[in-house]
Protein backbone atom coordinates (compact mmCIF):
# COMPACT_ATOMS: atom_id res chain seq x y z
CA UNK A 1 0.00 0.00 0.00
CA UNK A 2 1.14 3.54 -0.73
CA UNK A 3 1.20 6.26 1.66
CA UNK A 4 -2.16 7.75 0.48
CA UNK A 5 -3.52 4.54 0.49
CA UNK A 6 -2.10 3.80 4.38
CA UNK A 7 -3.67 7.55 5.51
CA UNK A 8 -7.21 6.35 3.76
CA UNK A 9 -6.70 2.62 5.53
CA UNK A 10 -5.85 4.26 8.96
CA UNK A 11 -8.42 6.82 9.03
CA UNK A 12 -11.34 4.38 8.47
CA UNK A 13 -9.55 2.83 11.69
CA UNK A 14 -9.82 5.46 13.62
CA UNK A 15 -13.67 5.98 12.85
CA UNK A 16 -14.22 2.31 13.10
CA UNK A 17 -11.94 1.79 16.09
CA UNK A 18 -13.73 4.71 18.20
CA UNK A 19 -17.61 3.49 17.45
CA UNK A 20 -16.17 0.13 18.31
CA UNK A 21 -15.22 1.24 21.37
CA UNK A 22 -18.16 3.05 22.30
CA UNK A 23 -20.06 0.21 21.64
CA UNK A 24 -17.94 -1.92 23.95
CA UNK A 25 -18.29 0.34 26.84
CA UNK A 26 -21.57 -0.21 26.92
CA UNK A 27 -21.34 -3.92 25.98
CA UNK A 28 -18.87 -4.83 29.15
CA UNK A 29 -20.92 -4.51 32.64
CA UNK A 30 -23.21 -6.67 30.54
CA UNK A 31 -20.69 -8.97 29.86
CA UNK A 32 -18.64 -9.21 33.05
CA UNK A 33 -21.81 -9.95 34.53
CA UNK A 34 -22.16 -13.12 32.73
CA UNK A 35 -18.64 -14.02 32.46
CA UNK A 36 -18.04 -13.89 36.11
CA UNK A 37 -21.16 -15.82 37.03
CA UNK A 38 -20.25 -18.84 34.58
CA UNK A 39 -16.77 -19.21 35.10
CA UNK A 40 -14.04 -17.79 37.73
CA UNK A 41 -11.13 -15.15 35.75
CA UNK A 42 -10.69 -12.04 34.65
CA UNK A 43 -13.37 -10.25 32.20
CA UNK A 44 -11.04 -9.79 29.79
CA UNK A 45 -8.33 -12.27 28.15
CA UNK A 46 -5.09 -11.08 26.50
CA UNK A 47 -2.80 -12.87 24.27
CA UNK A 48 0.24 -12.41 22.90
CA UNK A 49 0.17 -12.24 18.85
CA UNK A 50 2.35 -11.41 16.05
CA UNK A 51 1.64 -8.41 13.91
CA UNK A 52 3.00 -6.01 10.74
CA UNK A 53 6.65 -7.28 9.79
CA UNK A 54 6.72 -9.70 13.01
CA UNK A 55 6.37 -7.28 15.60
CA UNK A 56 4.36 -8.40 18.65
CA UNK A 57 1.43 -7.02 20.66
CA UNK A 58 -1.10 -8.17 23.17
CA UNK A 59 -4.99 -9.02 22.14
CA UNK A 60 -7.75 -7.79 24.06
CA UNK A 61 -10.81 -10.21 23.82
CA UNK A 62 -13.55 -11.09 26.20
CA UNK A 63 -12.79 -14.15 28.25
CA UNK A 64 -14.97 -16.96 26.55
CA UNK A 65 -12.49 -19.79 27.94
CA UNK A 66 -11.91 -21.31 31.14
CA UNK A 67 -8.78 -20.38 33.04
CA UNK A 68 -5.24 -21.63 31.76
CA UNK A 69 -6.84 -22.99 28.64
CA UNK A 70 -3.66 -22.15 27.09
CA UNK A 71 -1.78 -24.27 29.15
CA UNK A 72 -3.97 -27.20 27.92
CA UNK A 73 -3.51 -26.29 24.19
CA UNK A 74 -1.14 -28.97 23.80
CA UNK A 75 -3.39 -32.23 24.76
CA UNK A 76 -5.70 -31.02 22.01
CA UNK A 77 -3.42 -30.59 19.32
CA UNK A 78 -4.42 -34.37 17.84
CA UNK A 79 -7.96 -32.56 17.15
CA UNK A 80 -6.71 -30.07 15.66
CA UNK A 81 -8.99 -29.62 11.91
CA UNK A 82 -6.51 -27.14 10.22
CA UNK A 83 -3.40 -28.68 8.11
CA UNK A 84 -0.21 -26.54 8.81
CA UNK A 85 -0.45 -23.31 11.42
CA UNK A 86 -3.40 -22.70 12.05
CA UNK A 87 -5.56 -24.71 15.57
CA UNK A 88 -8.85 -24.86 15.64
CA UNK A 89 -10.79 -27.70 17.85
CA UNK A 90 -14.07 -28.97 17.06
CA UNK A 91 -16.49 -28.38 20.12
CA UNK A 92 -13.02 -27.14 22.21
CA UNK A 93 -14.05 -27.87 26.14
CA UNK A 94 -11.82 -24.74 27.22
CA UNK A 95 -14.79 -23.08 25.98
CA UNK A 96 -17.42 -21.87 28.78
CA UNK A 97 -20.93 -21.91 28.00
CA UNK A 98 -21.16 -18.44 27.79
CA UNK A 99 -18.24 -18.46 25.74
CA UNK A 100 -19.95 -20.62 23.36
CA UNK A 101 -22.72 -17.81 23.06
CA UNK A 102 -20.35 -14.84 23.08
CA UNK A 103 -18.18 -16.44 20.11
CA UNK A 104 -20.97 -17.12 18.03
CA UNK A 105 -22.44 -14.09 17.78
CA UNK A 106 -18.80 -12.37 17.94
CA UNK A 107 -19.17 -10.36 20.83
CA UNK A 108 -15.44 -11.49 22.27
CA UNK A 109 -14.05 -9.85 19.63
CA UNK A 110 -14.90 -5.68 20.83
CA UNK A 111 -12.32 -5.38 23.07
CA UNK A 112 -9.72 -5.95 19.86
CA UNK A 113 -11.05 -1.87 18.63
CA UNK A 114 -8.88 -1.03 21.62
CA UNK A 115 -6.09 -2.32 19.40
CA UNK A 116 -7.01 -0.82 16.32
CA UNK A 117 -7.08 2.27 17.77
CA UNK A 118 -3.88 1.91 19.06
CA UNK A 119 -2.39 0.93 16.01
CA UNK A 120 -1.68 -2.47 16.27
CA UNK A 121 -4.61 -3.63 14.24
CA UNK A 122 -6.61 -2.78 11.37
CA UNK A 123 -10.11 -3.17 11.02
CA UNK A 124 -9.84 -5.36 7.71
CA UNK A 125 -6.66 -7.17 7.01
CA UNK A 126 -5.20 -10.75 7.96
CA UNK A 127 -5.81 -12.91 10.91
CA UNK A 128 -2.88 -12.22 13.69
CA UNK A 129 -1.21 -15.04 14.53
CA UNK A 130 0.16 -16.61 17.54
CA UNK A 131 3.16 -16.54 18.08
CA UNK A 132 3.47 -20.71 17.92
CA UNK A 133 2.04 -20.48 14.40
CA UNK A 134 4.42 -18.35 13.14
CA UNK A 135 7.27 -20.28 14.28
CA UNK A 136 6.29 -23.14 12.29
CA UNK A 137 5.62 -20.48 9.14
CA UNK A 138 7.61 -21.51 5.99
CA UNK A 139 9.13 -18.79 3.81
CA UNK A 140 6.00 -17.63 1.40
CA UNK A 141 3.55 -17.64 4.45
CA UNK A 142 5.16 -14.29 6.29
CA UNK A 143 3.68 -12.39 3.12
CA UNK A 144 0.49 -12.62 5.50
CA UNK A 145 2.21 -10.29 8.25
CA UNK A 146 3.94 -7.63 5.89
CA UNK A 147 0.57 -5.85 6.73
CA UNK A 148 -1.22 -5.01 9.72
CA UNK A 149 -3.58 -8.00 11.04
CA UNK A 150 -7.42 -7.22 10.81
CA UNK A 151 -10.33 -7.79 13.11
CA UNK A 152 -11.93 -9.53 10.33
CA UNK A 153 -10.88 -10.16 6.77
CA UNK A 154 -11.01 -12.07 3.60
CA UNK A 155 -10.86 -15.48 4.90
CA UNK A 156 -12.94 -14.89 7.78
CA UNK A 157 -16.10 -14.09 4.90
CA UNK A 158 -14.80 -16.50 2.32
CA UNK A 159 -16.29 -19.59 4.12
CA UNK A 160 -13.70 -20.00 7.06
CA UNK A 161 -15.41 -23.02 9.18
CA UNK A 162 -14.72 -25.10 5.22
CA UNK A 163 -10.82 -23.71 4.78
CA UNK A 164 -8.82 -26.27 6.76
CA UNK A 165 -5.61 -26.04 4.77
CA UNK A 166 -3.21 -23.30 6.14
CA UNK A 167 -1.71 -22.49 2.44
CA UNK A 168 -5.46 -21.12 1.34
CA UNK A 169 -5.46 -18.93 3.82
CA UNK A 170 -2.24 -17.77 2.92
CA UNK A 171 -3.64 -17.56 -0.82
CA UNK A 172 -6.64 -15.65 0.35
CA UNK A 173 -4.37 -12.91 2.79
CA UNK A 174 -2.08 -12.78 -0.35
CA UNK A 175 -4.74 -12.22 -2.86
CA UNK A 176 -6.10 -9.47 -0.03
CA UNK A 177 -2.98 -7.35 -0.16
CA UNK A 178 -2.21 -7.34 -3.85
CA UNK A 179 -5.95 -6.01 -4.98
CA UNK A 180 -6.20 -4.01 -1.49
CA UNK A 181 -8.77 -0.75 -2.36
CA UNK A 182 -11.12 0.94 -0.27
CA UNK A 183 -14.35 -0.73 -1.69
CA UNK A 184 -12.48 -3.70 -0.99
CA UNK A 185 -12.38 -3.34 2.93
CA UNK A 186 -15.87 -1.96 2.89
CA UNK A 187 -17.18 -4.82 1.21
CA UNK A 188 -15.70 -7.42 3.95
CA UNK A 189 -17.25 -4.83 6.97
CA UNK A 190 -20.82 -5.38 4.98
CA UNK A 191 -20.38 -9.27 4.59
CA UNK A 192 -18.90 -9.28 8.24
CA UNK A 193 -21.96 -7.67 9.72
CA UNK A 194 -24.27 -10.05 8.28
CA UNK A 195 -22.43 -13.07 9.28
CA UNK A 196 -22.48 -11.69 13.14
CA UNK A 197 -26.06 -11.17 12.13
CA UNK A 198 -26.94 -14.20 11.05
CA UNK A 199 -24.48 -16.61 12.29
CA UNK A 200 -23.93 -20.12 10.86
CA UNK A 201 -21.29 -21.67 13.34
CA UNK A 202 -18.58 -20.05 15.21
CA UNK A 203 -17.10 -16.90 15.35
CA UNK A 204 -15.35 -14.97 12.29
CA UNK A 205 -12.81 -13.52 14.40
CA UNK A 206 -10.11 -16.20 15.96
Amino acid sequence: LDPDQLMIKRAMDLLGGTLGLFVTAILYPIMALFIKCDSPGPVIFSQERVGKGGRRFKIYKFRSMYLESEQRKHELHAANVHQGALFKVENDPRITKVGRTIRKYSLDEFPQFWNVLKGDMSIVGTRPPTIDEVSEYEDHHFRRISIKPGLTGLWQVSGRNKITDFNEVVALDVNYIRKWNLWLDLKIIFRTVLIVLFPKGGNIGM
